[in-house]
């Protein structure tokens, strides 16, 4: 029986990491959840999965978790010790009995909680992409050092990683990281400018949370797996060419060096790809929609659209190294925060991360307390000039 901590429970890869324990109670357990505001679900998965200790984002946070726990009457066993903040987020991830970190927090919050974990020889479920794309040669080197076990969970990452399965490293010719385009794949910059919240929160294809479905909006999320797969199958990006593939049949490809080319297909569903690192090398049954391919008919490709500068932004910060793509991470972060609570457009997003990019002068091979520094130092500069950029 694996023992597990989650890192962002109560969020959607989260959430979703539950429903995969739920439905195999023999093969896990649940050793420590921690979450940031969502409260009240955290108490009800405390409730069903008794962890032996949770933490949550601030000190209201926690007393309000503590009065629903011990006020809920039909809460059995021993209630679990409640930490608080980064010193708890890290005591969950290094506890003595934990084997697998699911590190599903979103943002650079969750960054510190795997690299403390990875010292401790735990191995790591990857679905939260700041920590390798600010400190991939961090983490890369934590793997070798420590030799843990890196699995990735965002369903691109793991279909390279399940394509992988059929060739080695060395044999890679190029990577197709596909993409669904999001809900703006054929508009044009003017039409862009128009765009609402609403609109961009709308996904086609996938339920994720809103950052998440923000930066898939705007490709950035599409640049920040761009960094991550350097990082994980240790290929230049010149070796990885994005491919938009609307119906999220394929969910990423390998072409080897003999013109084999190898696809992971499967309907558009986050368990796969989480189910498949935690029982990783075992496949075993998982409910839900097959594809019918009968149906379906044919597949369609396409290339990126331009106006979406995502991941030509991305890319320019993995091509500077050291810092920057820290700066375009945090600038992304602070930007769609501003987006998402109507304060900026959505055109805005790129000429703050832009705006960054420009102003920041590289450090290269940063530590750990270098990329905090920058990441702080990024939000102050866009705080501070935020009417010169708008």
């Amino acid at each position: 029986m694996k023992q597990i901590c989650i890192l962002g429970s109560t969020g959607s890869i989260g959430s979703q990491t539950l429903e995969v324990v739920r439905n195999n109670p023999e093969e896990f357990q649940i050793i420590a959840l921690t979450a940031g505001n969502n409260i009240k679900l955290l108490a009800e998965q405390i409730e069903e999965f008794h962890p032996h200790l949770v933490a949550v984002k601030t000190p209201g946070g926690a007393k309000q978790l503590k009065t629903l726990v011990e006020q809920n009457p039909s809460f059995e066993g021993k209630l679990p010790e409640i930490y608080v903040g980064m010193d708890g987020f890290i005591q969950c991830a290094t506890h003595p009995q934990v084997d697998l970190v699911v590190a599903a927090m979103v943002g650079m919050i969750g960054l510190q909680p795997v690299i403390k974990a990875m010292e401790h020889k735990k191995n790591i479920a990857l679905a939260n992409k700041e920590t390798l794309v600010t400190a991939g040669h961090l983490i890369m080197d934590l793997k070798q050092k420590y030799q843990v076990n890196l699995y990735p969970v965002d369903s691109e990452h793991s279909a390279i990683f399940q394509c992988l399965q059929s060739g080695k490293q060395q044999e890679i010719e190029q990577i197709y990281l596909t993409a669904s385009g999001g809900p703006f794949r054929e508009l044009s910059r003017e039409q862009l400018s128009h765009v609402t919240v609403e609109d961009a929160l709308a996904h086609p294809n996938w339920s994720m949370g809103k950052k998440i479905t923000i930066d898939s909006a705007t490709m950035i999320n599409k640049g920040l797996e761009i960094i991550e797969a350097c990082w994980l199958f240790d290929v230049p990006i010149d070796k990885i060419h994005v491919l938009v593939q609307p119906d999220s049949v394929i969910h990423s490809m390998v072409e080897f060096q003999d013109g084999a080319v190898i696809a992971q297909m499967g309907t558009p569903d986050m368990k796969l790809p989480i189910q498949y690192a935690m029982f990783y090398p075992k496949r075993v049954f998982l409910g839900g929609e097959r594809l019918d391919f009968e149906a379906m008919g044919s597949l369609h490709f396409a290339k990126p659209n331009p106006a979406l500068r995502g991941i030509e932004l991305a890319s320019e910060a993995f091509r500077s190294g050291g810092t920057m793509p820290t700066v375009m991470n945090a600038a992304n972060e602070y930007a769609v925060a501003k987006f998402l609570n109507h304060e900026i457009s959505f055109l805005d997003i790129y000429r703050w991360i832009e705006y960054a990019m420009k102003h920041h002068v590289v450090s290269s091979n940063p530590s750990l307390e270098e990329i905090l520094k920058t990441e702080q130092e990024t939000y102050h500069l866009l705080e501070k000039d935020r009417n010169v950029i708008s």
